[in-house]
């Protein structure tokens, strides 16, 4: 189900904030290298557990790049290192020590509904980025 050439991104899909960088990230992804799906949908459970991660914390973004899994500010990083310039520098940020990137992911995390809002449902992509979402059907001719 993963894939060395189209990394997934595992996201809240209730989140308003999550849902805005899902969008932020479609559009600083030209190349479209990445796929999405949200961590309530069966393909987005069956990776969280797939790699060890549990399926009721929704408060983590995920990065799945071939067969390795990031989570939190370390997902967020190494997402922005594959988008256009300027975000693509944010890779830097690695040199943080993770405990205070994650830190600041967590009390942003924390407060996202709050400051963000949340929806009831998933969001359902526009028809021309819809291949690019893992959790939705097909679409008939």
């Amino acid at each position: 189900m993963t894939s060395d050439k189209h990394p997934i991104i595992l996201f809240d899909g209730v989140c308003n904030l999550c849902n805005g960088s899902v969008n932020f990230i479609i559009d600083r992804d030209p190349r479209q290298i990445f796929r999405f799906a949200s961590l309530q949908s069966p393909i987005g459970q069956e990776l969280v557990t797939q790699f060890g991660f549990s399926p009721t914390e929704l408060s983590s973004l995920i990065l799945i790049d071939g067969q390795s899994a990031y989570r939190r500010s370390s997902a967020a990083i190494r997402i922005a290192a594959r988008l256009t310039f300027p975000w693509n520098c944010f890779w830097v940020g690695l040199i943080v020590p993770r405990p205070i990137r994650d830190f600041v992911y967590d009390m942003i995390a924390k407060n996202r509904y709050r400051w963000f809002g949340k929806t009831e449902t998933c969001r359902l992509p526009a028809p021309d980025r819809l291949h690019r979402f893992l959790d939705q059907p097909p679409r008939s001719a």
